[in-house]
């Protein structure tokens, strides 16, 4: 279940950021206080960049009931859908949900004649990489040092 992102959401989506980030900045010797500050001003950068590269996107979040427990940015706008961000607060993930959702939104793609749905997905993410794969996406780019891009057919 979801429900589209408002202003009164971002402290949750400040906080689920967060949980995104606070392993890769363990190692770092930073106080704490400027790690979170470092990370909100991240977030900050990223909501903005989002927000407007991507402004036919449905920003969403995710829901377990009425509690959120995670996010959704995904442009469904033309014929290839761009799966901008999808992520869980860790005491949601790995339970199957990224699949179930991911499944689904695959089904909402061919049900509405897209050509592919597309991601970007971390280099150090291979979880996720592997969800992927299982759900039949395709590298199509490896370009880039943090991102790989794939794709899914939905033809």
């Amino acid at each position: 279940m979801s429900r589209a992102a408002t202003h009164e959401d971002i402290l949750f989506l400040r906080r689920l950021y967060w949980s995104f980030r606070m392993e890769e900045m363990e190692p770092v010797p930073w106080p704490l206080e400027v790690k979170q500050a470092f990370i909100d001003q991240q977030f900050d950068l990223q909501h903005r960049h989002y927000v407007a590269k991507f402004s036919n996107a449905d920003f969403l979040i995710l829901l377990e009931g009425n509690q959120p427990i995670g996010r959704l940015y995904i442009d469904s706008s033309t014929e290839k859908w761009h799966l901008i961000d999808i992520g869980f607060l860790p005491q949601w993930r790995n339970l199957g949900k990224g699949q179930v959702l991911m499944k689904a939104i695959q089904r909402q793609a061919k049900l509405h004649a897209a050509s592919a749905l597309m991601l970007h997905v971390e280099r150090r993410n291979a979880r996720a990489q592997a969800l992927y794969r299982r759900l039949q996406f395709r590298e199509v780019e490896t370009g880039g040092d943090t991102h790989i891009q794939m794709q899914w057919a939905a033809c």
